[in-house]
């Protein structure tokens, strides 16, 4: 081989070698600075919650300053889209619920790409919802709801953390599969939608366990169903909404970390570790069971295939339903 080949790719290689120690100095040197975590639904809510948690024992466990940011709005679009337009420096992070697999199929637009703009950093949690009512409301079973829901066809309200929100869609499939008909009512997060309904503004709710468990425990919320697979140990007493009339009727929550597309594979591999090692700490283990949800701590790439493969389910429930953002 010539000198004058030889030169050329010892300076590509050179070169490839020079960018793959930077990534490796900058995931060494990572975090050191205030790290941002938006939350794009508000304050009080399930989201909320799990995203304090897990920022603040990972936090605890870098050295390092997480400061939590709710901001609400549009369904989570708001939020979202500061974090697919933030640096790819592992400084913006972002926790998120289902909405972010909903909206792709129930808008018709998206500032963002689900896809592109976004890379997995693990899901968190997995859970489910209570369909919670205020207790001055007269529905202690589902088919007590049903029943009245056609009594009174267009009286009954329920809330939801925003228009395209996992409770929203459950409204919209519960009335799909009972043939009734309610009125929608969207908040900015599912914590005002909470206190709306525990002050009796809206009739029930389909409310995220981490979110209402405490409010159920001290009778200002009534649970009146789940709506997972089978019933939540922490509420043995409290039926599935599919055994209670309504059979085929699931729905699970989940939470989950993630960052603008492009940052560094060393930061987000570092991140995971940190989240794994979290999740499964026995501090935050407790504290999740006392919400009704369980940890996960997967990997980028099992994070990643789970919320593809989320975002086609929803499409199809979308489409089915005929669900439309309000």
């Amino acid at each position: 081989m010539s000198v004058s080949i030889c030169r050329p790719l010892f300076a590509v290689c050179l070169a490839s070698l020079q960018v793959l120690m930077a990534a490796g100095a900058a995931a060494q040197g990572y975090p050191n600075r205030v790290i941002r975590m938006i939350v794009p639904l508000a304050a009080g809510g399930g989201t909320d919650v799990t995203g304090r948690i897990v920022s603040q024992k990972i936090a605890e466990q870098m050295g390092a300053s997480i400061v939590v940011d709710n901001r609400p709005g549009a369904g989570s679009v708001i939020g979202t889209e500061i974090v697919a337009k933030s640096a790819p420096d592992g400084y913006t992070l972002m926790t998120i619920s289902p909405e972010f697999s909903i909206n792709p199929s129930l808008l018709r637009s998206l500032p963002y790409d689900p896809y592109k703009d976004f890379v997995c950093i693990s899901q968190l949690t997995s859970g489910q919802y209570f369909l919670s009512t205020h207790p001055s409301v007269p529905i202690r079973t589902v088919k007590d709801l049903v029943a009245l829901a056609k009594a009174q066809p267009g009286r009954l309200t329920y809330g939801s953390s925003g228009n395209g929100s996992a409770n929203h869609l459950s409204g919209v499939m519960f009335q799909g599969m009972t043939g009734t008909k309610l009125v929608h009512v969207p908040f900015k997060g599912a914590g005002p939608a909470g206190i709306a309904l525990m002050s009796g503004e809206i009739d029930f709710m389909f409310s995220s366990t981490s979110a209402a468990i405490a409010y159920v425990k001290s009778g200002r919320l009534r649970a009146v169903a789940v709506t997972g697979p089978k019933r939540l140990s922490l509420t043995p007493d409290v039926p599935t909404v599919s055994e209670s009339g309504v059979p085929g009727f699931v729905v699970t929550g989940w939470y989950l970390m993630m960052a603008p597309g492009g940052t560094p594979r060393d930061i987000i591999a570092k991140l995971n570790a940190e989240v794994t090692r979290a999740v499964h700490s026995a501090a935050v283990k407790d504290r999740f069971s006392t919400l009704g949800t369980e940890p996960v701590g997967s990997t980028p790439e099992e994070c990643a295939a789970f919320v593809r493969s989320e975002i086609q389910k929803w499409e199809k429930v979308v489409r089915a339903s005929g669900a439309k953002a309000d």
